[in-house]
C-alpha cells in the first residue's frame, strides 16, 4: 500500500481489514462480488415494484424504497473501498470521508425508519384488515416515506456538523474500510467528542424507539396469528413477517454492537465481521430476504425474465434511477 505522510496529509488512511496486498486484492474481489449481487437484486425489486401493476400495493411501495435505500448505502462505501485495495492506496480525502459520513449515516437512518414504517403496515394488514385500505391509502403512503427520506437528512447533517468542529490529534489512521464515525472519534483530540456522542446517544434514543415500535407491531401480529384457524394464513404471514424481523434484528443488533462498544487502538476481526454485517450483508440479503418465499414476487420476476419487452423497460427504468438518485461515489 501507498502511504503517505500521514501526520500532514489531508485526508485519512483506510487500512481495510489487512496490511497484506495480496489479501486486499481477495477482499477487493469479495466486496466487489458482493456489491454487484446486491446491486442486481435490489434493482431487480425497485424495477418490477414500479412497472407491475400488481406489487403496487403498500408492502411493495415501502418494499421498493428499502431497496433504494439498500442500493445508494452500498453504493457509498463499497466501491471505495474495491477502488482503494485495487490501486494500493487507503487515501481518502477529507470531503469523500464526510460525504461517506453523511450520506451512509442517512441511509442507515432512512433504513430503520422505512423498516419501521413496514411493520406498522404488517400490523395494520393483519390485525386491522377490514381498515387497511383506508389507514393506509396511497396518499399516506407518499406522506410516510417523503418523512423518511427527509428525515434521512439530518443524521449525517448533525454528524458531519459536529465532526467539523473537532480536532484530529492522533495519525489519520482509519481501521475500517469506510470512515465511521466510531473510528473518526477515536483520532479526536481530549473531549472534542463529546458533542458527537450526544448526536449518537441522540440518533440512538431514536432508533430505539422506532424498534420498540416494531417489537410492539410483531407482539399484536403474532398473536393475532396464533389465534388463526387455518395453517395456511399463519404461513402466508409468517413468510412475510419473519424476514421482516431477521432484517431489522441484523441490522440494529450489528449497528447498535459497533456504535455503542468503545473502539480499540487494535481492532479485532470480531469488530471488523460486524462492521461488514451492518453495512454490507443487510442490504445484499434483503431482495432474497423479501423474495425468497414470496410467491408474488417469484412470479413476477419469472414474468418479466420471459418477456420481450422485459430489457427495454429496464432499460428505461435503470436510466430513470441513476438521474433521480446521484449519490454513487467514486
Amino acid at each position: 500500500m501507498i502511504v503517505k505522510n500521514i501526520t500532514t496529509m489531508s485526508g485519512f488512511l483506510l487500512m481495510g481489514f489487512s496490511d497484506n496486498h495480496e489479501l486486499q486484492i481477495l477482499q477487493a474481489l469479495l466486496f466487489l462480488v458482493t456489491y454487484l449481487l446486491g446491486s442486481v437484486g435490489n434493482f431487480i425489486i425497485i424495477t418490477i415494484t414500479t412497472l407491475d401493476p400488481q406489487l403496487h400495493s403498500p408492502m411493495y411501495f415501502f418494499l421498493k424504497h428499502l431497496s433504494i435505500l439498500d442500493l445508494s448505502s452500498l453504493s457509498v462505501t463499497v466501491p471505495q473501498y474495491v477502488y482503494s485495495s485495487l490501486a494500493q492506496s487507503g487515501y481518502i480525502s477529507y470531503g469523500q470521508c464526510m460525504m461517506q459520513v453523511f450520506f451512509f449515516t442517512g441511509f442507515a437512518w432512512g433504513e430503520v425508519a422505512i423498516l419501521t414504517v413496514m411493520s406498522y403496515d404488517r400490523y395494520v394488514a393483519v390485525c386491522l384488515p377490514l381498515h387497511y385500505e383506508v389507514i393506509m391509502c396511497p396518499r399516506k403512503c407518499r406522506w410516510a416515506v417523503t418523512a423518511v427520506w427527509l428525515s434521512s437528512g439530518i443524521p449525517g447533517t448533525l454528524y458531519v456538523a459536529t465532526i467539523f468542529s473537532i480536532k484530529f490529534c492522533r495519525a489519520k489512521i482509519i481501521h475500517q474500510f469506510f470512515c465511521d464515525v466510531p473510528q473518526l472519534l477515536k483520532l479526536s483530540c481530549s473531549n472534542d467528542h463529546l458533542v458527537i456522542m450526544g448526536v449518537a446517544d441522540f440518533l440512538s434514543a431514536m432508533s430505539f424507539a422506532c424498534f420498540i415500535g416494531i417489537v410492539i407491531s410483531y407482539v399484536h401480529i403474532v398473536s393475532t396469528v396464533l389465534r388463526m384457524p387455518s395453517a395456511e394464513s399463519r404461513s402466508k404471514v409468517f413468510s412475510t413477517c419473519l424476514p421482516h424481523l431477521f432484517v431489522v434484528s441484523l441490522f440494529l443488533s450489528t449497528g447498535s454492537f459497533a456504535y455503542l462498544n468503545p473502539t480499540s487502538d487494535s481492532p479485532t476481526a470480531f469488530e471488523f465481521l460486524f462492521s461488514v454485517f451492518y453495512t454490507v450483508i443487510p442490504p445484499t440479503l434483503n431482495p432474497l430476504i423479501y423474495s425468497l418465499r414470496n410467491e408474488t414476487i417469484k412470479n413476477v420476476v419469472k414474468k418479466f425474465l420471459f418477456s420481450t419487452k422485459f430489457l427495454g423497460q429496464i432499460y428505461i427504468q435503470s436510466l430513470s434511477v441513476l438521474i433521480s438518485h446521484p449519490i454513487f461515489l467514486s
